[in-house]
């Protein structure tokens, strides 16, 4: 039977191994990396959480392993059951019990996560996309309500965007589309920069409601005026903290 890998984060038990009995003498950051070194070697990991036992368990920490595949995360769980794999005491490895009742919301990978699971399937080389259309919706949307209310400054942005997926190995092709809208706070109406900051967060796509997800990206506006500083001297300032915040740049 072929299984379905889909580009969402992985949240079902068969996809979740649960790792105890780990020893106390390595730090939570030697654990994260000793584990996935050990169960990478099974198929490509979404996660490795490190945590200390309960104050009433013994000292020592237990592990949460998320895979993409659930045949990959049985594979692991056989093979290093019961194993002492780096440590001299053998760890315990079990397949998440969450009851099946149980849904959840799927969330979407971010661009990172589906460019490293595309990679990791067909190949570096084997697939390539490309952007068909894209629209900035907020001019269209502030331009039909012109008639209707004074015109106001836009309190949000939105963008369309059409693309394909290129598979040339299977001579395969899928096209999608999606839509992406950001609200923006009211600006001052003089003149200033506006600055987007992105805060990487290696975990972030854990995070199972919007108001967890919303500070990733943030917007702000500098005055010349709020700095008391004329504007030549604002850009010098501001150059310098594009260079730590810089974004990757996109195909």
């Amino acid at each position: 039977m072929v299984e379905l890998v889909p580009f969402a984060v992985p949240t079902e038990s068969d996809k979740t191994l649960l790792v105890w009995e780990l020893s106390a003498g390595p730090t939570a950051e030697d654990l994260h990396h000793s584990l996935f070194t050990v169960f990478s070697q099974f198929g490509l990991l979404y996660s490795v959480r490190v945590f200390p036992n309960a104050a009433v368990a013994r000292p020592g920490f237990y592990a949460i392993i998320k895979f993409y595949s659930a045949r990959a995360a049985h594979r692991a769980q056989t093979a290093c059951d019961q194993k002492q794999l780096f440590q001299k005491s053998p760890v315990k490895v079990r397949l998440g019990t969450r009851h099946k009742a149980v849904k959840h919301e799927a969330l979407a990978l971010n661009s990172s996560r589906c460019q490293e699971l595309a990679n990791y399937y067909f190949g570096f080389n084997g697939w390539s996309k490309r952007i068909i259309k894209l629209q900035d919706l907020s001019d269209l949307e502030e331009g039909e309500n012109e008639d209707i209310v004074a015109p106001l400054r836009k309190q949000s942005l939105k963008f369309f965007c059409a693309l394909e997926v290129m598979l040339p190995s299977y001579e395969c092709r899928s096209p999608g589309v999606g839509m992406a809208e950001e609200p923006l706070d009211k600006l001052e109406e003089e003149s200033g920069k506006t600055a987007v900051v992105y805060k990487p967060c290696e975990e972030i796509t854990d995070a199972k409601t919007e108001e967890e997800l919303w500070d990733i990206i943030q917007v702000g506006y500098f005055s010349w005026k709020q700095y008391g500083q004329g504007e030549e001297e604002c850009l010098s300032d501001f150059s310098l903290e594009e260079e730590e915040f810089r974004l990757p740049e996109l195909d």
